[in-house]
């Protein structure tokens, strides 16, 4: 298993470099083809400023989405050349970012998104990650928006609960944990014995990747439910991992929105990369 199509979100923002950068590397590693994709949130004008100068606001829209296109193009260009990578292919859609990213990840093997950085700069929703998650069908890594340039997938942290999503997201991230120096696997509250995770919490999920050849070593941490995301922000820091797999969304986005959870703090605090999977 390789990943041999990567596509990359490019928005408006800053991120957008840093998701070239990382999606040009790991072509390379993994001798695949990547795309970037341009598309942002369509917010349609006011009603009142259609009503009173319809054809002037539309044509002063697309002349500004032109540029924007036109600007993040010229920039992921740059990339491409820097990276000196022949298999780079550029796209724009017009179509609203959630839609148009949801339909041409359903043809990529990996999709490489920027984290919202509050401001509102990139051109997308503030709830594009979370969306995408639920939508894409494809595992997603979340670059953060200030992050230290480094290599990614040499040490590596996996998030595991023995739950579905957590599952989904080592299978998806196989070919960067195969091509790790070190993987770390963090249970945590893992439950009584003989629970989903077994008699040893982690051991099982342990000698499933040893078996695919990946180093692992495992560890067990308690915490209150609210507070894993920060505390897994803490370990990977501890370990100087430089990249998170896990699950998104194990319970409903709609009780992470009123409760908070793993997810929602990660996409927020996020350090390092996230490779999620739902």
């Amino acid at each position: 298993m390789a990943y041999k199509t990567i596509l990359v979100h490019l928005g408006a923002g800053k991120g957008a470099d840093a998701c070239s950068d990382i999606a040009c590397s790991l072509a390379q590693k993994f001798d695949a083809h990547v795309i970037g994709l341009h598309a942002l949130t369509v917010v349609p004008p006011p009603t009142w400023a259609m009503a009173e100068a319809g054809v002037a606001v539309e044509s002063a829209r697309k002349k500004a989405l032109a540029d924007i296109a036109a600007r993040v193009r010229g920039a992921w260009d740059a990339g491409v050349r820097r990276a000196n990578w022949s298999k780079a292919e550029w796209r724009s859609s017009t179509a609203d970012a959630l839609e148009a990213v949801t339909l041409h990840a359903r043809y990529a093997d990996l999709v490489i998104i920027a984290q919202d950085d509050g401001t509102g700069a990139s051109g997308v929703s503030d709830q594009f990650a979370g969306r995408l998650l639920l939508s894409a069908g494809r595992p997603v890594l979340v670059v953060p928006y200030a992050r230290e340039k480094r290599p990614i997938g040499e040490n590596i942290l996996i998030a595991w609960n023995a739950g579905r999503e957590a599952t989904r997201a080592v299978t998806d991230a196989l070919p960067l944990l195969q091509g790790a120096k070190q993987v770390h696997v963090a249970a945590f509250n893992p439950g009584p014995p003989n629970g989903q995770h077994g008699e040893v919490p982690g051991a099982d999920i342990a000698l499933y990747l040893s078996r695919h050849g990946v180093k692992v070593t495992v560890s067990q941490y308690r915490a209150d439910d609210i507070d894993v995301g920060n505390q897994l922000l803490s370990r990977v820091a501890d370990l100087d991992g430089d990249l998170i797999v896990m699950g998104a969304y194990g319970r409903s986005r709609v009780s992470e929105l009123i409760l908070g959870g793993v997810t929602r703090t990660i996409l927020e605090s996020m350090t390092v990369p996230v490779l999620m999977s739902h």
